[in-house]
């Protein structure tokens, strides 16, 4: 049973990017264009990993994250934040409102694959 990513992301080019990436890992990837999107699917669907963008308009990925973790079945889902931001605050910000780790944009598909396999396996 492959497991499930949610990829959520206002960029096209990053949600193909991350869908290509991973889907080549063996992983199914569902894409979201912005939290509100991404909330909506993660209501009805059961995902191992959500990758945010931190700044999408709409709802960012901190509000994003912070409801996912009110969000029934998500109190432990593991959730990394993309951002292009390496501020320290932003850092703290998403740690406080439950992200599980970060990873700063342009990544490499070899540090996207290290850090999804290190998290969900």
């Amino acid at each position: 049973m492959a497991k499930k990513i949610l990829a959520v992301d206002d960029s096209i080019s990053v949600r193909t990017s991350i869908s290509f990436i991973l889907g080549q890992e063996g992983y199914e990837i569902v894409e979201a264009n912005d939290g509100i999107d991404a909330l909506a699917k993660a209501k009805t669907d059961k995902f191992n990993l959500v990758i945010t963008d931190i700044n999408m308009p709409n709802m960012d990925g901190i509000e994003l994250t912070k409801q996912l973790r009110q969000t029934e079945g998500y109190k432990f889902t593991p959730i990394i934040a993309l951002t292009t931001e390496n501020q320290q605050s932003k850092m703290d910000e998403g740690k406080a409102a439950g992200a599980t780790g970060w990873i700063v944009k342009p990544f490499t598909s070899e540090k996207l694959i290290a850090v999804v396999k290190k998290i969900i396996g």
